[in-house]
């Protein structure tokens, strides 16, 4: 009888210890609400400087060219420009073109993957699919014929 009285102290002990503690350091950090807070702006403008050193170093670690630049760059293809100007007048303007990055560089795949479609009211019509290097920029353009990428000087668009 003795020795469980005992066991059950021991365990309750360890319990009841730590309730103690929480409510006490709760109760102390309650107290002092504005130590807490100034703590943190500071905290808050040193990170704040800090990210924008990391993000800037490694961002230019990683990529030479960004995704609006690799979308610009198949935008402003002569091809592209007119097969929108061709779409957008036959279609007496109820079919607009327009692109769209699918995907981005990978360590397996280091390229941006841009897509030039119909744009429909019902649906999206893909009109030509292009890979844009990364760093490079070089353009290659999906052939359906030969089903692989080819560059743009090998490109003959319809």
């Amino acid at each position: 009888m003795l020795t469980s009285s005992v066991i059950q102290r021991l365990t309750c002990s360890p319990l009841i210890i730590t309730f103690l503690l929480a409510i006490a350091g709760q109760s102390a950090m309650a107290q002092s609400p504005i130590n807490h807070a100034q703590m943190g702006i500071k905290y808050s403008q040193i990170s704040t400087e800090l990210d924008k050193n990391t993000d800037i170093n490694v961002s230019q670690a990683t990529s030479v060219i960004d995704e609006k630049a690799a979308f610009n760059l198949v935008w402003k293809l002569p091809q592209v420009k007119r097969k929108a100007k061709e779409i957008e007048r036959l279609s007496k303007g109820t079919i607009r073109v327009a692109a769209i990055v699918d995907s981005s560089p990978t360590p397996e795949t280091p390229y941006y993957t841009i897509r030039v479609v119909e744009n429909h009211v019902d649906h999206v019509d893909t009109i030509y699919l292009f890979r844009v290097l990364n760093p490079t920029g070089v353009i290659q353009v999906y052939d359906i014929l030969k089903d692989e990428y080819i560059s743009l000087q090998e490109w003959k668009p319809n």
